[in-house]
């Protein structure tokens, strides 16, 4: 299957697809992450692991281009949502050399960027240590995927 997008879908009660995502879910609000959703889970899933990616961002080091603000791991089977400002499963290392979520906040001046809330449904329960980068997780999970998608959202730092 490989990162093909699939009839796995992702929602957020936050903002719509393409929406503006609000102020407290990035680094000039309460930084928490939003609540998630999904659906259409393909059959014999056993986890899942969600990533918070933004391609508009400037190339950094650590990266191969863009900024990767969350990733998280380790989500058993079971769950289908996670609440807004979630504090369990298993965090990897964003682009600010942390774990956990740290939301958008592009440069000044820097117009809007799209930020790709990505859903994938694996068909392992893999117990991936903590610490992964977003390409350490990928490396790991590329062969266990059944399905995948994403839910866009919209941010512009306030001047």
């Amino acid at each position: 299957m490989a990162f093909a997008l699939s009839d796995l879908k992702l929602k957020s009660s936050a903002f719509e697809f393409g929406g503006k995502i609000p102020q407290k879910h990035t680094g000039e609000g309460i930084d928490i992450s939003p609540s998630l959703e999904w659906t259409n889970v393909p059959e014999g899933t056993k986890s899942f692991a969600v990533v918070c990616h933004d391609p508009d961002a400037p190339k950094i080091e650590s990266s191969n281009y863009g900024f990767v603000h969350w990733v998280l791991y380790n989500i058993p089977e079971s769950v289908t949502s996670l609440p807004e400002g979630v504090a369990i499963y298993t965090t990897g290392i964003n682009d600010f050399q942390e774990e956990g979520y740290m939301g958008p906040m592009p440069p000044e001046g820097h117009g809007p960027h799209y930020y790709y809330f990505m859903i994938f449904a694996l068909d392992q329960e893999l117990s991936l240590a903590p610490g992964l980068s977003l390409w350490e997780l990928f490396e790991k999970i590329e062969p266990h995927v059944l399905g995948m998608n994403r839910l866009i959202g919209e941010y512009e730092r306030k001047k």
